[in-house]
């Protein structure tokens, strides 16, 4: 059942779409008690936020409300593992089918989870992280699960069944329960423990100086703040030097240490580790009988968004992916289009795949670093333009001239559009470590851009490629958690939605493969995403 404020939530975002007006004030203390009212999670006043209307507060409220997390325990200080969730001590159970029979596709197969502490004991409230998958090695089939937690130390994973054969499920522990509530007060208290720097220079004097949306009031800063979008950036000043001098932005570093936490976060004992099934792991599905009514063991209405079958993504919903298996049929998808790129190096990705796999498609050399660009590649016998640039600040990476930190809707705003113009962008990675308000509200910034971009060219194809799961170390954790980008897959999920724009969901494709998780995926999974962009764009022609 849809919540109420759910309900009301998605009715005002529609309302929204012909009432948004971008805010362009300057950049005060977050919160702002005239404006904006106090968030559950209360972060430290050094995080200077962008501001918000009252109309963009109350949608903020709504979608935090319903992204919101279960509660998780508080930590004692010294830690006490025994209460801690425990994967080797945890199980699940395929549950029967509803109706008697042989399970057939079209049904949906629940699994019970019951989580257990290290001593064996069950536990009794919820807020672990887990991961579901359905799959067939075999077959080269694989399904995304979703969990549903009961607050009680009991989680159920649905799956639907899509092809026939053996169908089995795999269940993975992320993160303990108690490992969240640390992943939590990192996020408030400890939000700079990323932290970037600036250079200055000027005639022969250089400096350096530390930047962030979360700076310390310890030094006065230079604010860097956006005049169109109102996104937050600031710098400690440099002594004795001008704010105006400024030529470079680089990744900082990080603290060293973050948590007294280091058990809840071992790799093979507590994060991303498999759960063991109580009883058989698979099921054998076999095809739909005619006259009879698909069986549901679950309440769960939603759908995955597709599935793998002979390595093959299938999208579920009204897309049909087709197959772009030569150069020559993405060349005639592609023809007389530019293509716009803009994110993190996930989105660069999709550009090195299109730039290697077009011989034809020439790259010129703009001067400018491999990982942040600008890059363009040009087909100029196809009329084919193929741009990257990467989003603005934060940014963890190399050196990047700071007249080249461009925030992408900025740069929507000055694309003409029109049907020969495809917009992707994929913005996740460099923010995890951040407030989730701050990623909340740049996606705000970008969808506004997006709703100006298709009231004036209404024929632009607008694709998003979300966050996806990936494996990390205790540090990786605080800084990438699949926690923290679940979380913000579902914002922006809620903030596109009902516009005319099209989701590439790595996070399902990624999670649905057999190939290990990575931040950056492996060419199997980045093929089978550019053939889902380009069925956005077009129907396959010579190929």
């Amino acid at each position: 059942m849809i919540s109420a404020v759910s309900l009301l939530f998605h009715l005002f975002i529609q309302f929204e779409m012909f009432q948004k007006k971008i805010n362009t004030t300057y950049i005060i203390p977050y919160p702002r008690a005239a404006i904006v009212t106090q968030p559950v999670d209360i972060h430290h006043n050094f995080c200077k936020l962008k501001p918000l209307s009252p109309e963009e507060t109350l949608e903020e409220q709504l979608l935090l409300e319903s992204i919101a997390w279960p509660e998780t325990p508080s930590l004692p200080s010294p830690l006490f593992m025994n209460s801690s969730s425990d994967p080797a001590h945890s199980t699940f159970t395929i549950l029967p089918r509803k109706r008697e029979g042989q399970w057939q596709i079209g049904d949906k197969l629940e699994a019970l989870i019951k989580i257990h502490d290290l001593m064996g004991r069950p536990k009794k409230y919820g807020g672990d992280v887990l991961l579901a998958r359905l799959h067939n090695p075999t077959l080269g089939a694989g399904v995304a699960g979703q969990v549903v937690d009961h607050l009680n130390g009991s989680y159920s994973a649905v799956f639907s069944l899509l092809w026939e054969g053996s169908a089995e499920v795999e269940v993975t522990l992320v993160h303990p329960s108690e490992a969240v509530t640390e992943l939590r007060r990192v996020n408030i208290e400890e939000p700079d423990r990323i932290y970037f720097k600036s250079q200055f220079r000027s005639s022969l004097l250089t400096r350096t100086t530390t930047c962030n949306v979360c700076l310390r009031p310890t030094e006065p800063v230079c604010n860097y703040t956006d005049l169109r979008t109102g996104e937050p950036w600031f710098c400690y000043k440099p002594a004795n030097m001008s704010c105006d001098t400024r030529t470079s932005n680089y990744n900082g570093g990080s603290k060293a240490s973050l948590t007294t936490m280091e058990k809840l976060f071992q790799s093979g004992v507590n994060m991303k580790v498999s759960i063991p099934a109580s009883g058989p792991a698979n099921v054998t599905v076999f095809p739909k009988q005619k006259g009879q009514l698909e069986v549901n063991s679950s309440s769960v209405e939603s759908e995955p968004s597709g599935y793998y079958y002979q390595g093959v993504w299938r999208a579920l919903g009204g897309t049909t992916v087709h197959q772009f298996n030569t150069s020559s049929a993405i060349t005639q998808c592609l023809k007389g289009k530019q293509v716009y790129m803009y994110g993190d190096s996930t989105m660069r990705q999709w550009f090195e795949y299109l730039n290697a796999a077009l011989p034809d498609l020439k790259e010129f050399n703009l001067h400018s670093h491999k990982s942040i660009g600008p890059l363009m590649a040009l087909d100029y016998a196809n009329n084919i333009l193929v741009r990257y640039r990467t989003h603005g600040p934060p940014l963890r990476t190399v050196s990047v001239p700071s007249m080249e930190l461009h925030y992408i809707a900025n740069e929507l705003d000055n694309v003409v559009g029109g049907s020969n113009t495809v917009v992707v962008f994929g913005i996740w990675a460099h923010f995890d470590n951040f407030p989730i308000e701050f990623y909340i509200r740049r996606l705000m910034s970008i969808r506004s851009a997006v709703v100006r971009l298709l009231s004036r060219a209404p024929g632009t194809v607008v694709v998003i490629r979300t966050g996806n799961p990936k494996p990390y170390t205790i540090h990786g954790a605080f800084v990438n958690s699949d926690w923290y980008t679940f979380q913000r897959l579902k914002a922006l999920k809620a903030i596109f939605k009902g516009l005319n724009v099209h989701l590439v969901d790595a996070w399902e494709m990624v999670l649905a493969h057999h190939l290990p998780h990575s931040m950056h995926p492996q060419p199997p999974i980045i093929k089978n995403m550019i053939n889902v962009l380009l069925s956005y764009i077009c129907s396959p022609k010579g190929g």
